[in-house]
């Protein structure tokens, strides 16, 4: 199942885009509902709570006066803390079993509704993380007029939450809602067909993107190192330790160059058995990530010798919103360590970068493959390797400098 992190400020019209989401067919998993369903009358963690805070935080009928709990462990760090210990527990129970019980279903794709997804790092746990971008003005306008609320709470509510850059860094789409309610939905509706559909599809199947035929280049993107990071940090979270180390590569990595619109990652493992585990393919798979058969050896031509193997495990990605190869290399191989090498090499010396650019930008003329865009550049890659150990040598590079 398709997961999706849906987030935003208070006042963004979150509630819009789930809603949405939910009539084109996606099972959504409030946050805020689940904290509220936790500490009704009868569940396990409302006792907890009477045991830690007593009556005072009870009203007449019994149930849970959240105000007066809130007026408790505002400012409070230890009972704010051993608040979160009762209901966070009781809370992701839950949330795992909505979501278990949703893809025993067959469900596509599940929404989880995370208002604070953001400033609890979950970014990562997702396949892909919706963030509902409103101008802070506009949130605190409709907070005032629509929800009735003081302008100083509503500036308050607003200034304990995230800013909307830490949003946009996590944001794999942004939907703009500064807009009316219609052209949120019309967002929202563009972005079921052509993105989360189709990802879904894919992600079932075990089954990568489709590549562009023919290959083209881009302008440097500076949303790139964002891009890779978030990518990364899914790759971590499924692969745990697994992934002794992990690295955006490749011409996305150096900033002011051309590009394919592809983000190149390395995973450093300890070995490439460990690589070729049952369990490190599944992993990855689930993450939106399955390996691509064949690939599995780069054989650079190092001073005119013959072609050496280099061994690697390579995986694709699932979004058909962006490109990501995957290289699982080795930590301390030729191939791990050439990946870095030859990276921060482009960025430390602009007339490298300005050459590679040129020998890149003439291949694309010819309007190549994938296959063949990275054949027709042999030629160039074979002619560099003693530069780079040059520069390694008389900069004092190293795989730990890196």
């Amino acid at each position: 199942m398709l997961r999706i992190g849906l987030t935003g400020g208070i006042g963004s019209g979150k509630s819009t885009v789930s809603a949405r989401l939910a009539e084109l067919g996606a099972v959504v998993v409030d946050a805020d509902k689940i904290a509220r369903e936790v500490v009704e009358p009868g569940e396990p963690a409302l006792e907890q709570i009477r045991e830690r805070f007593g009556e005072r935080v009870f009203g007449p009928d019994g149930a849970l006066d959240r105000p007066a709990l809130g007026r408790v462990v505002f400012g409070d760090p230890a009972s704010l803390a051993a608040l979160e210990g009762i209901t966070h527990p009781a809370i992701w129970r839950r949330t795992a079993k909505y979501f278990a019980q949703a893809e025993e279903a067959g469900t596509p794709i599940g929404v989880h509704d995370m208002p604070l997804l953001v400033e609890k790092a979950m970014a990562g746990e997702y396949h892909l993380v919706l963030v509902v971008d409103t101008d802070e003005e506009v949130r605190l306008q409709r907070l005032v007029e629509l929800r009735g609320m003081p302008p100083e709470e509503a500036r308050s509510r607003i200034a304990a939450q995230a800013t909307d850059e830490q949003r946009r860094a996590a944001a794999d789409v942004l939907l703009d809602n500064n807009g009316t309610p219609e052209e949120l939905v019309a967002q929202v509706d563009r972005l079921w067909q052509e993105r989360l559909t189709p990802f879904a599809d894919n992600l079932a199947a075990g089954r990568r993107r489709e590549r562009e035929p023919v290959i083209t280049l881009s302008d440097p993107d500076p949303t790139w190192p964002e891009q890779a990071a978030r990518h990364l940090a899914r790759i971590r979270h499924a692969l745990g330790e697994r992934a002794v180390t992990l690295d955006h590569i490749g011409s996305t990595a150096v900033p002011g160059l051309v590009a394919k619109d592809v983000l190149d990652l390395q995973v450093g493992v300890s070995s490439l058995a460990d690589a070729d585990e049952e369990d490190f393919v599944a992993a990855l798979t689930a993450a939106g990530y399955p390996r691509v058969a064949g690939y599995l050896a780069d054989t650079p031509r190092v001073d005119g010798q013959e072609p050496q193997e280099w061994p690697k495990r390579f995986h694709g990605n699932c979004d058909p919103g962006v490109a990501v190869h995957l290289h699982v290399r080795e930590v301390g191989s030729p191939g791990w360590r050439w990946a870095l090498l030859f990276r921060d090499w482009l960025r430390a010396e602009p007339a490298a970068r300005e050459e590679y650019a040129a020998v890149k930008r003439g291949v694309e003329a010819r309007r190549l493959s994938m296959e063949d865009y990275a054949e027709a550049k042999e030629p160039w890659f074979d002619g560099i390797h003693e530069r780079l150990e040059v520069w390694a040598r008389e900069s004092g590079w190293t795989p730990e400098t890196r």
